[in-house]
């Protein structure tokens, strides 16, 4: 009597966990849930990988500051300055555009500065 009652329990106990087992991973794969599950891989991707562009820039812009830095050193950039050298000449790459242009058409001058309201 005491072997059926055991028998009988763990068939009910086996069956319980079988049906909860079941029923979880029903609920998992309802569109749903399939939907949100894939939402949350896609966001925790795009930050890893922003995680991980972040940190490529940080080490791009410090291996480059290095080498700048030995290139000034080769090229003598960081030397100091011979006092019986004249200074440094900077050329402008772009003129001053707010300078007025002055037209004549027809014997009547007229001024144009694009950077005036119109």
């Amino acid at each position: 009597m005491f072997r059926r009652t055991f028998w009988f329990s763990t068939g009910v106990a086996a069956g319980v966990w079988a049906t909860t087992k079941v029923n979880r991973k029903l609920r998992q794969l309802t569109p749903e849930s399939l939907a949100a599950s894939a939402a949350n891989k896609a966001i925790e991707a795009g930050h890893r990988l922003k995680d991980r562009a972040v940190g490529f820039a940080l080490d791009v812009r410090h291996n480059m500051a290095e080498r700048e830095a030995e290139l000034g050193e080769a090229l003598g950039l960081n030397a100091p300055i011979d006092p019986q050298l004249p200074g440094v000449r900077r050329y402008p790459a772009i003129e001053n555009s707010n300078k007025t242009k002055t037209y004549v058409i027809d014997r009547t001058t007229y001024s144009y500065n694009r950077n005036e309201d119109h």
